[in-house]
């Protein structure tokens, strides 16, 4: 079996290859009488798409969007929401090599383990292309919940974080890495066109925030919101790490330290459970951070092997972002989304 859904009440199903004619999702149990149209979607696509900046990928996709189910006279109907994306700037024949290499750090030994055979186009299901129909999929899910404000930026990248002293919310979509610190935003410019000019490539850290979730979505054991949030950001191409709240850092600290204080009202002195407690919401924001790894298919020579099992060597031709997590903040923002309104499904079905 191949899980290619997410979702309880509103699932969400991808489908689609990086260099086959379209990618897409279908998004079932939205509730019906929501006004959607291609412009509600197509502004959230545009902040993920490829070819922006010289801090991306080349590869020029208009990633425009068409409604093809679910919708009549511009709102939702309740049944199944198909969402369509054609891919229009393939470039098959600059992946030749690595139909008969693997790419270490890429999941294409992975899917040859699993399956027996691969799709090498630029990686197949593997390539973060496939986040388009994600973020397509998480402005379904925004409608959903009008109340709740989602935010996501990069606060580190190739090792150099934001000096949160200097966080500006005006400066995010103000520059090409979705950063709150003007500052750090000029340094990692010249960090990521040294990465590209030495034909390699770097991490980041993308933190997001959503405001407004009201106390008690979740549940306690097996539907835990923090739980929920975390499979969802690690189902994101090159995520290997998730935090809620202070995250690693609670370890660091004792008891009285982490504990954030409840006064009357209910209001909280702090945050550092990241909004949540045993699960479920507190009323406060919704704190998440997402680490991507360095893109793996890198013009630098790397050891491997071939499907023959002999060792060999191999540079990745093509055009490939230089830090995948530039483009990573649309997409934690849709899966933020997709998981806040699936709650609220959830909630408002055992609660009222």
């Amino acid at each position: 079996m191949s899980l290619n859904s997410f979702g309880h009440l509103l699932r969400f199903t991808t489908w689609g290859e990086s260099h086959g004619p379209a990618i897409g999702a279908v998004v079932d149990g939205c509730p019906p009488g929501l006004q959607l149209s291609e412009a509600d979607i197509q502004p959230w696509l545009d902040r993920r798409r490829p070819g922006t900046s010289r801090f991306t990928t080349q590869r020029r996709e208009p990633d425009q969007v068409r409604i093809l189910s679910g919708v009549f006279e511009g709102r939702t109907t309740g049944t199944p929401i198909s969402l369509l994306i054609e891919n229009e700037d393939q470039r098959s024949k600059d992946y030749s090599e690595v139909a008969q290499a693997y790419r270490p750090g890429h999941a294409d030994i992975t899917y040859d383990a699993k399956y027996g055979l691969r799709d090498w186009r630029g990686g197949g299901r593997s390539s973060a292309r496939e986040t388009a129909s994600r973020v397509a999929a998480g402005a379904v899910a925004r409608l959903v919940i009008p109340e709740v404000s989602i935010r996501a930026y990069l606060v580190e990248l190739g090792g150099d974080p934001i000096d949160r002293a200097a966080f500006d919310e005006a400066q995010i979509e103000a520059n090409p890495f979705h950063c709150p610190d003007a500052a750090a935003a000029e340094r990692w410019a010249e960090a990521v066109d040294a990465a590209r000019k030495d034909g390699s490539s770097l991490g980041a850290v993308v933190e997001c925030v959503a405001t407004g979730v009201p106390a008690g979505w979740g549940a306690p054991l097996y539907a835990k919101l923090d739980a929920e949030l975390a499979g969802a950001m690690m189902g994101i191409n090159a995520v290997k790490g998730v935090e809620i709240g202070d995250g690693f850092g609670a370890a660091r600290l004792r008891g009285e330290q982490n504990a954030d204080p409840i006064r009357p009202g209910p209001a909280f002195d702090s945050n550092h459970s990241g909004g949540i407690l045993g699960g479920i919401s507190t009323g406060q924001p919704v704190v998440v951070r997402v680490a991507f790894k360095p893109t793996s298919s890198i013009l630098t020579p790397v050891p491997t092997i071939g499907r023959d099992g002999q060792a060999t060597e191999i540079a990745t031709k093509g055009r490939h972002d230089p830090c995948v997590g530039i483009r990573g903040a649309p997409v934690v923002e849709a899966m933020m989304a997709l998981v806040l309104a699936d709650q609220k499904l959830l909630h408002r079905g055992q609660c009222g």
